[in-house]
This record gives structure tokens, C-alpha cells and sequence, in this order.
């Protein structure tokens, strides 16, 4: 396994909460948002169970609605113990980064 993808395993769920950060969403669309995020693609497989265990959670609210044509979509979207476990996970990862920059840029 490359080290890019042993990293995301430790920072998949809150890049998923990042991603509702802009409203509502069904599953294939917040794949997109991470991967235009830099992410690279992020299999179904892989994202599905995370979106599963944020709802378990209740960090996301999940409801089915009718598809335009298509089959119905599962939307996600934050809930208010979302936001607030993205405001603090936010804080902490910015000080986990600056730790690792810090050690990785000393002498």
C-alpha cells in the first residue's frame, strides 16, 4: 500500500464532513468533490462504508430521494454534531500538520 493511501485511511472521515461543508450531497458526487480535492479517485467501496458509519454516528443525516430519471439517490448532509466535530477535527489536523512539518524541517 503507497503511503498517500495509508494517510487517507486516518483522515477519510473528515475529509467526507470537509466535502458536505457545501451542502448536501449523494455519495458519487462527494467522491468528485474529493477527488478535484486532490484526493485521487476514492473507490465505492471505500467511501460507502465511511458515509455508513458517519450517519451511525450522527455526524451526517442521510434521506432517499427519487432520481430525475434514474433510480433513487441517497443525499447526505452535516448535522449539527457535524459541524461542530468538523470545527474541532479541523483545529486539531492543523495542529497535527504543523507538528509533522515541524519535525520533518528540523536539523
Amino acid at each position: 500500500m503507497d503511503r498517500r493511501q495509508q494517510w487517507l485511511r486516518g483522515v477519510l472521515d473528515l475529509c467526507v464532513l470537509g466535502a458536505l461543508t457545501g451542502g448536501e450531497s449523494y455519495g458519487y458526487e462527494i467522491g468528485q468533490r474529493l477527488e478535484e480535492g486532490g484526493l485521487g479517485p476514492i473507490a465505492g467501496g471505500t467511501l460507502y462504508p465511511v458515509l455508513l458509519r458517519l450517519e451511525r454516528l450522527g455526524l451526517v443525516v442521510a434521506d432517499w430521494r427519487d432520481g430525475s430519471g434514474g433510480p433513487a439517490r441517497k443525499y447526505y448532509r452535516l448535522s449539527d454534531d457535524g459541524i461542530a466535530m468538523l470545527r474541532t477535527a479541523s483545529a486539531d489536523w492543523a495542529v497535527f500538520v504543523s507538528n509533522v512539518n515541524a519535525i520533518m524541517e528540523a536539523p
